[in-house]
């Protein structure tokens, strides 16, 4: 086997990682999307655990519902349980056993909202039933860190849960305590105009679909603290690792600079896995794993994951994929969106993350790209986008963006009344 080297590894990324073969025909705008629920008791607030704890499980009652459902129980290459949905995708589990759907890809924006209430409306539905309440927020607003166990044990958390420790209390929130909607989209024809455009969206998202500001029951100062505890659980794999005029390059440096948190430590520390390319000779199965261990807000993995939202409520739906998908696969909305975004920026981003649309420049921009993404996708047409599903996000767009609000207002609001 050949030594990896950097320009083997960069052509590993361009080859895998921001690329991928086009599917069917060109522009067939695959979509799909990862909803995140967080599990805590209805009665108590308190966090519900997998299996065996005091209140409802979570496992024994996934695999009564799933067992209704047609779900078929699985194992992930983790060795942590899994379920392969009838309709496409599969639930599994975050280390702090909140829930995760992920959608198998879709060919419109409209078939994936269906998929996506189709399973995380009746599961709600009848976790409340069994007196589980899955929340739709970025962060448990009720519980400190302290009262959340770490419900999955394999090698790669309790590896992540160590390293992270040495940092600060902000990777065992995120690990155990955290929910977000992810949205993927594909490269197609123009991967680094796409990689470019969700780098500079990246910061307005966060702050359009805020709804994270409580934590242990407090103010935290932050309209997204979910936002806050992603840049800070390890600044040398989050962010925006992005550069105009070397944008796989720059990424390689990234990845290169990350501590390798399943490699072996040296001297009680997680070394970069640049440490090990020079002094070692890791597998390529070892980079490609190190890979997925990185979290900035876009990651290319053969196609384009964006990671900046909170956890979205199922009536947001439309909303959340219009505004990516208009943007990201309407050739002029993507063109006149780039015009208007500033360059990707950290600063940005923690701003966007604290402010969010109470930040006048924030919120100006921020409704000139939710009223274009509107414009891309009525542009895509009905089959993408049913008009049903466009008023929603219109809807969505009036009641919060165009006024500079999001949905942290009303969750202080119902809080403050609580």
């Amino acid at each position: 086997m050949n030594r990896l080297s950097r320009p083997m590894l960069l052509a590993h990324l361009e080859e895998q990682a921001f690329a991928a073969p086009l599917v069917g025909a060109p522009n067939s705008r695959r979509i799909g999307a990862e909803v995140e629920l967080i599990p805590v008791d209805a009665a108590t607030g308190r966090p519900c655990l997998l299996e065996n704890g005091p209140g409802p499980a979570v496992l024994p009652f996934l695999r009564r519902f799933g067992a209704r459902q047609g779900w078929v129980e699985q194992r992930t290459a983790k060795g942590v349980v899994c379920f392969a949905v009838a309709t496409g995708g599969s639930v599994s589990f975050e280390p702090g056993g909140q829930i995760e759907y992920a959608s198998s890809p879709s060919r419109s924006a409209t078939t994936l909202i269906n998929r996506l209430r189709d399973v995380v409306l009746p599961l709600r539905a009848a976790a409340a039933a069994e007196g589980i309440s899955l929340l739709t927020v970025g962060i448990d607003p009720r519980n400190p860190v302290e009262q959340v166990a770490l419900q999955l044990s394999c090698d790669r958390y309790t590896r992540m849960a160590a390293h992270f420790a040495r940092i600060g209390p902000s990777g065992a929130r995120m690990m155990r305590q955290t929910a977000a909607f992810q949205i993927s989209v594909d490269f197609e024809d123009q991967p680094l105009e796409r990689w470019r455009l969700l780098n500079c969206l990246a910061p307005f998202v966060t702050a359009i679909f805020a709804n994270s500001p409580m934590y242990a029951g407090e103010d935290t100062g932050h309209r997204s603290f979910r936002a806050h505890c992603w840049r800070m659980l390890d600044p040398q794999r989050t962010g925006l690792p992005y550069d105009p005029q070397r944008p796989i390059e720059a990424y390689l440096e990234f990845a290169l600079a990350a501590p390798a948190i399943l490699l072996p430590t040296v001297g009680g520390r997680c070394a970069p896995f640049d440490y090990w390319l020079s002094r070692a000779n890791p597998s390529l199965d070892e980079w490609e794993t190190h890979l997925t261990t990185l979290f900035p807000d876009v990651r290319p993995r053969g196609h384009l994951e964006l990671r900046s939202m909170d956890a979205v409520d199922p009536a947001g739906y439309p909303a959340a994929l219009a505004m990516v998908a208009g943007l990201v696969y309407q050739p002029d909305a993507r063109r006149e969106a780039l015009d208007l975004l500033p360059a990707p920026d950290l600063g940005l981003l923690e701003r966007a993350g604290r402010l969010g649309l109470t930040d006048p420049e924030l919120a100006r921009t921020a409704s000139d790209l939710f009223q274009l993404a509107l414009t891309g996708c009525a542009a895509l047409g009905t089959k993408f986008l049913h008009p049903a599903h466009l008023e929603e996000a219109r809807a969505y767009f009036d009641h919060y963006t165009r006024l500079g609000r999001s949905p942290a207002d009303e969750f202080e609001a119902c809080a403050v009344a609580a």
